[in-house]
Order: C-alpha cells, then sequence, then structure tokens
C-alpha cells in the first residue's frame, strides 16, 4: 500500500509540475466557477480532495462505496414490488400452495400469518402462476372481486365483479410474453402478461347463506389447470390457510437482495424495467450470474438497505407533507397518493413516494381500489396518530366515533394492524378488528358508532372494542364496502382517534 501511494504521489508531482511548465500562456481566465471542482470538498461522508479536478486515491474509495451504498439504498425502494410479489409467491409455497393450486382463508384471515393489511371479513383466495412451462388457465368463480399483478406487482388485469367477466365467472387464459402456440378464438378471456410469476388475489363476501357456504362454492366452481391440460382437466387442489403459520412480506435486511436475486434468474427479458435491471446489476445482480458481494459491497449493501428501510418507514408513518392525507386537517391518509393505481401524476410523473407507500405498507394492485364508483368496490382510510398528532400506544384507551349516515351501501370495518410487521396485530381476539356485521356491535343514541381501542374493554363496551397490545405501536385501516357519494365529495369524513386514557 506505502508503494501505491508512493507512485500516486510521484504521478501528482509529475503532473502539477507539466500543469504549471505549459498551462499558465493558455489559461482561461473567464471559466465559470461553478463548474470547477475545489481542492477541497466537505461532505457528509467526510473530506473529499482533489488536484486539479482528480480525486485522490481515498476520495475515489469514498466517492465509490458512497455509489454503492446509494445504488443499494435505490435498489431497496425501487424493487420493493417485485420482492413483495416474490415474497407472496415464497409464502404460498411454504405453505403448501404450489403448482396450479389455491390458497383460501376457509375460516377467514387472522393473525397467524404475516401479510401486508388484510382485511378479516371477505373469504380470500391466492394464487400463483409459473408461466415458464405454458398458459395457465384459471376459471373463475362468480362473485369474486379480484385482479391479477405480474412479477413487479403491475396490474395485469382484473377478475370478477370488476372484470371482464362482470362477476358472472369466466375462464381467463393467462399467456407468457414467449409463448408462440396457438390460442382460441372464443371461450377465453385472453390476459397476455409479461412474467412468467403472477399473483391473483380474490375476495368473496360472505352473503346470508354464510361463510360455510361461500367456501363450498368457491371449491366447487373453481378451477387451474395448465393450457395443455384442458381436454382433461386435472382436479384443482385447494389450501385451507386460515390457521397456517407462514410469511409473505420481504426481508428489509441484507437478504433482500437475496430475493431480488431469484426475481431476476426467474424472469424472461421484459418482465421488469431495464432501468432496474441496470440498477441490480450495478450491485452485482445479474442474471444467472453469482451474486457474491465482496466485504466492501456487503457493507454497501447492508447500509443501502438500513437506510431505504428507514426511509419507506418514514413516507409511511411520519410523512413530511399532505400529500396523501384526505383531508386538510387531521390525520387520516389514502394508500394511493395522487389516486392513480399506477403511481403516475398528472403530467405522467412516476410518483416515487406514492409507490413505495403503497408497496411497503400494503398489496395487490387494482384500478378498482382507486375508482370513485359510489355504490361499488371499496375505499380505505389509514391512520397510525392520535388527534393530536401522536403515534398510537397500544398500552392506551382510544376512541374512534363515525357519524350517521355511514356512506357505506354494504358495510363498514376497522382493522388493527402491527407497525412492525403491518400484518394484522396478534392479541387475544379471533380478528384484530370490528365490523358493521359484528352481532354485538352497539349504536349510539343518534346512530353513529363508538370503537374502542385499548389492551382491555372499557366497562360494556366488549362488542365495540378492539384489543391493543402494551408494549407495541399499532395503525388501523378503515374500510367503506359500497362507499357512496358522501366519501367521494368528502361531505362525510371519519372522526378522529381520540386517546381517551
Amino acid at each position: 500500500m506505502l508503494k501505491k501511494r508512493l507512485a500516486v504521489s510521484v504521478a501528482l508531482t509529475t503532473a502539477l509540475f507539466t500543469f504549471q511548465s505549459w498551462a499558465e500562456p493558455t489559461f482561461k481566465a473567464d471559466v465559470p466557477q461553478e463548474i470547477l471542482t475545489p481542492d477541497q470538498v466537505e461532505t457528509g461522508i467526510g473530506t473529499l480532495e482533489f488536484f486539479d479536478g482528480l480525486p485522490s486515491p481515498e476520495t475515489a474509495a469514498k466517492a465509490y462505496h458512497e455509489l454503492d451504498r446509494m445504488r443499494a439504498t435505490q435498489a431497496f425502494l425501487d424493487a420493493m414490488p417485485a420482492a413483495s410479489l416474490y415474497a407472496m409467491c415464497r409464502g404460498l409455497e411454504s405453505a403448501g400452495v404450489v403448482g396450479p393450486a389455491v390458497g383460501i382463508f376457509e375460516d377467514l384471515y387472522n393473525a397467524r400469518s404475516l401479510l401486508l393489511t388484510p382485511n378479516t371479513t371477505t373469504v380470500y383466495v391466492f394464487l400463483c402462476t409459473d408461466l415458464s412451462e405454458g398458459p395457465l388457465v384459471i376459471e373463475v368463480p362468480e362473485g369474486l372481486l379480484g385482479a391479477l399483478d405480474d412479477a413487479y406487482f403491475r396490474h395485469v388485469v382484473d377478475v370478477g365483479i370488476t372484470g371482464p367477466d362482470k362477476g358472472e365467472g369466466g375462464k381467463y387464459l393467462i399467456v407468457p410474453p414467449d409463448y408462440e402456440g396457438p390460442l382460441p378464438e372464443a371461450g377465453y378471456f385472453i390476459v397476455e402478461t409479461p412474467s412468467y410469476r403472477n399473483w391473483l388475489f380474490g375476495r368473496a363476501f360472505v352473503g346470508e347463506t354464510g361463510l360455510d357456504a361461500t367456501v363450498a362454492t368457491i371449491k366447487a366452481t373453481m378451477r387451474v389447470y395448465p393450457w395443455d391440460e384442458r381436454d382433461t382437466l386435472p382436479e384443482t387442489g385447494f389450501f385451507n390457510l386460515s390457521d397456517v403459520k407462514f410469511n409473505t412480506i420481504h426481508a428489509n435486511d441484507y437478504h433482500f437482495f437475496e430475493e431480488m436475486k431469484a426475481v431476476v434468474d426467474k424472469e424472461p427479458p421484459g418482465a421488469l424495467p431495464s432501468e432496474l435491471l441496470g440498477l441490480l446489476a450495478s450491485i452485482g445482480i445479474r442474471k444467472d450470474q453469482p451474486f457474491e458481494p465482496d466485504e466492501n459491497l456487503r457493507k454497501a449493501l447492508d447500509e443501502g438497505v438500513a437506510i431505504g428501510n428507514a426511509i419507506a418507514r418514514s413516507i409511511v408513518y411520519a410523512p413530511r407533507n399532505r400529500d396523501g392525507h384526505y383531508f386538510e386537517e387531521g390525520n387520516w391518509k389514502t394508500a394511493f397518493v395522487g389516486g392513480n393505481h399506477a403511481f403516475l401524476g398528472d403530467e405522467g410523473e412516476r410518483l416515487l413516494d406514492a409507490r413505495i407507500l403503497f408497496h411497503y405498507y400494503a398489496t395487490g394492485i387494482t384500478p378498482a381500489m382507486v375508482a370513485a364508483t359510489p355504490g361499488k368496490g371499496s375505499q380505505y382510510a389509514l391512520a397510525n396518530r392520535d388527534s393530536e398528532g401522536r403515534y398510537l400506544d397500544g398500552s392506551k384507551t382510544y376512541a374512534i366515533t363515525l357519524q350517521a349516515p355511514i356512506p357505506a351501501k354494504d358495510f363498514w370495518s376497522w382493522v388493527v394492524y402491527d407497525t412492525q410487521t403491518r400484518s394484522l396485530l396478534e392479541t387475544d381476539q379471533q380478528f384484530a378488528g370490528v365490523d358493521s356485521k359484528s352481532p354485538d356491535l352497539k349504536a349510539n343514541e343518534d346512530g353513529s358508532y363508538t370503537v374502542y381501542f385499548a389492551p382491555e374493554p372499557p366497562p360494556g363496551q366488549d362488542g365495540n372494542w378492539v384489543q391493543t397490545m402494551p408494549g407495541k405501536s399499532w395503525s388501523v385501516v378503515l374500510r367503506l364496502y359500497g362507499p357512496l357519494a358522501p366519501w367521494f365529495d368528502k361531505s362525510w369524513r371519519p372522526g378522529e382517534i381520540e386517546l381517551v386514557e
């Protein structure tokens, strides 16, 4: 190292002598100072030193480490949608949902597994595709509400009520990008996707016939099978996931990059944005090549993902502006900042912070979640602070009141989430929430509803109580199913979360 530095010193001395011998007669006195690099610059990564714009060895080393760390941070933030969908499919596989099979929450969703901000009132059905072997047929049952998202968590097609079958059910033929075989002219909704791995999520509403009948209908009418087995119609496997412990959430440490390596290796050209592939390649993640970062790069990756995680959590829980708030005052926010499912602004710009917020906090992309269609679909409002702007404390008692009439044609619900995992807060209650269908829920005399969030129920409020946990914070989501005009024109709004004691 000493010899190397000596050689550099000699080279710099030679350069200095050479510059002084010929530069003076041709020096341009009017060179703008703003285009020049000073000999010394103080920065957040230390002092940077230059000779005539040439970085010293120490400065170059600092610059490259910072470049690796910056790209690692940006890779975490930009690749999050792909890592999230990969983690979803990996989690389903770990629970036994492998191949053309369907995971179903026959007893609704509870806190045994880890899933970003799920609801506890509808019957979920999940499946992941592997189109590397060819097209797949999904026979969607009547009355389902859902969508198919690709490997970068981009919307591909809605299915069910908001899809081309309009809730009547139908056959969807999912076609990979490199398929060159024949396709049917009729009888199928043909859907082309840019990726091999895709995720279908559906929700079935429990009607008057009850939960068991809803589940039985799904299992009797939903089928999944390879296109080339359409003549034999193999049986579709269903796996009850309600009490299974499994994880569908991407890593927040170095393992994130290993998850992304698996995504890059799996997907065909064009499945991921080229800019993202370039970003990943710059930190050593390339298709079908070893990912073996050296000690310096590994340190930069560890630092980058830690910073990226802090950025994502700040965007979700501590926003620096009110762009994502529903109202001029208060703490109710939307998961779709900008009101666009593709996170595009009015001028076509990508709303990067909006994309980070959604994919770090939630899952499942469809235009139906942002469509202003009174009486149809669902709308969501989320909060993680009380009326005074303080984070929510699981050891304290809070109350929220919804004034009547509540603008939900079908029903409304509250669900509480763990701020660490963004999944259901695990408590002694079976479901971390309460909804307007709950048999023990009581209205106030004026028709409004007050719900309490606390470790123990206030006296006489067992049916209006959602349990929280001392030592943990929490966030909450209000869901309006069949939202009505007063929600969209903001003539109605939920009350703020008030600290009781």
